[in-house]
């Protein structure tokens, strides 16, 4: 009887496939049901203090006629607009500077122009909040004082000046090209996160910042604004921009917030946020009930835990479905990859060359395919795991003794019954610990999906940062940590559990 012609399933083998199936299952029950699915109307907001407070006012308006969910700091202007035209989301609030420089540069003059050039993108343009929040760069009140400078037109005589820009300021079509450009200025910019620059120039570290003319740090760095002399910046008006099919419906249910906010207010409310800690969401609810006359709600009111569950779900979420799938995929290219020398090689250095992506730029190239949310961070998370898992599938399987598979010829078994009753078991340890090592470096790079909205233990960490709280920082930094430590530990378990027994007592 020819030994190779039954395959029945290596004992090792079917743990390993429960394993895959219970990451693959347990992942989809964690994942966030998408607002699209429950009917949701879908508020949209930039990763700026601002931007979230306007997102979570909308949402406490609206949500009282239906229900409503807040994708917060989704990331820049570019990201949100993308969203907004793909259905991603359905309205958020930008600026009217922003839209007609840097959004629809062709848009005829007036606001009959920008309405037009937004109805041939099937958008509509809201009432105005009452504010504009227009840029502007700032200095220290005593250096400014010191040096003599009042407008950007002083800025010439100080090359010396060391300016931290953001980085969205910095590649903007209005931001510090043409405004370096208009002005004649000889400084060079640095590029930095926007509340970082904040604590830089209160240091002493920096010389000027790029301001939003509403940021609460204005009066409590005491920091003068420079005059715009030369009228570069355009007029920012805070302005509603929402998809056209929403109209008849949104209309009637954006007026009370037409004239509700001046600069004054909203400067409050930002300082709020980030001078004395509180919530936005908190804050935000504050201000319907005391401006626009809304009670308050209980309902809804995220507490910590209630929060930490939340964010593990989407966080195993991530981690799950893209480590699942790569196991899926890598194990069978390593296998390949030994087997076949000259595609190996080509296996090997292409997965290579996807590790040597920043993260931050994979996850940029996913948007355009996969929009926004968790789909572009488990693309990215599934690319980056491939390397580990086919690198130890290949060395595993390379690293065999040749006189065992000699005997394994001789026996007269085939190609698969040698893979799958002799080579992968042998491996096992090798494959195991690439795929651990896939895990662990998932549960660290996965606190990156909140920049593209998707959620997960970087959402406190990147909220901790721009507030400058360290204990919303420990709130995502902890936990993934702590699952980074129980998934290493899991693993050793279940290496024990799939390890042939001749070689667990060998080990």
């Amino acid at each position: 009887m020819h030994l190779g012609r039954r395959h029945p399933t290596p004992r090792w083998l079917r743990p390993l496939g429960r394993v895959v199936c219970a990451l693959l299952a347990g992942a989809a029950l964690a994942a966030p049901a998408h607002a699209s699915d429950t009917g949701a109307l879908r508020v949209g907001s930039k990763a700026f203090t601002e931007s979230e407070l306007l997102g979570a006012l909308l949402t406490e308006v609206l949500d009282r006629h239906r229900p409503t969910v807040h994708r917060r700091a989704l990331g820049g202007t570019r990201v949100l607009w993308r969203a907004l035209l793909q259905d991603e989301i359905d309205l958020y609030v930008d600026y009217t500077g922003t839209l007609r420089q840097e959004l629809l540069p062709r848009a005829a003059p007036g606001e009959a122009g920008l309405i037009a050039a937004l109805a041939a993108q099937g958008l509509r343009l809201g009432p105005a909040l009452g504010f504009a929040n227009s840029y502007a760069i700032g200095m220290r009140e005593e250096r400014a004082a010191a040096l003599g400078i009042a407008t950007l037109t002083d800025l010439r005589a100080h090359p010396q000046l060391r300016l931290g820009l953001s980085h969205e300021f910095i590649d903007r079509g209005d931001g510090w090209r043409g405004l370096k450009a208009h002005y004649q200025l000889p400084q060079r910019a640095t590029g930095l996160d926007h509340d970082l620059a904040y604590r830089a120039l209160a240091t002493g570290t920096l010389d000027a910042v790029d301001l939003y003319t509403t940021d609460a740090e204005i009066p409590y760095y005491h920091l003068r604004v420079l005059r715009d002399d030369r009228q570069y910046f355009p007029d920012y008006q805070a302005r509603v921009i929402y998809r056209a099919e929403h109209a008849q419906w949104l209309e009637p249910r954006l007026q009370p917030l037409a004239g509700a906010l001046d600069t004054a207010a909203m400067r409050r409310l930002n300082a709020a946020v980030k001078l004395d800690r509180r919530a936005v969401a908190e804050v935000a609810a504050g201000f319907a009930g005391e401006r626009l006359g809304l009670a308050p709600r209980t309902a809804g009111r995220s507490h910590r835990a209630a929060r930490l569950l939340r964010r593990t779900g989407e966080h195993l979420a991530l981690v799950g479905i893209s480590l699942g799938a790569a196991i899926l995929v890598a194990i069978p290219l390593g296998v390949l990859a030994q087997r076949r020398r000259r595609l190996g090689q080509w296996l090997l250095g292409a997965t290579g060359l996807l590790q040597t992506i920043p993260a931050l730029a994979m996850l940029v190239f996913m948007l355009p395919l996969f929009g926004i949310g968790g789909p572009p961070a488990i693309a990215a998370l599934f690319l980056y795991s491939l390397l580990p898992i086919v690198r130890s599938t290949h060395a595993g399987l390379a690293g065999i003794d040749p006189a065992l598979r000699e005997s394994a010829l001789t026996l007269g078994l085939t190609a698969r019954t040698r893979l799958l009753r002799i080579e992968l078991p042998l491996a096992t340890r090798h494959v195991l610990a690439g795929i651990k090592t896939a895990a662990v470096i998932n549960i660290g790079t996965a606190t990156l999906g909140a920049l593209v909205g998707a959620g997960g233990y970087g959402q406190p960490i990147l909220s901790g940062i721009r507030l400058d709280d360290p204990g919303l920082i420990l709130e995502g930094a902890v936990p993934a940590a702590l699952m980074a430590l129980a998934t290493q530990g899991g693993f050793e378990l279940l290496e024990r559990r799939l390890l042939p027994a001749p070689l667990r007592r060998a080990r």
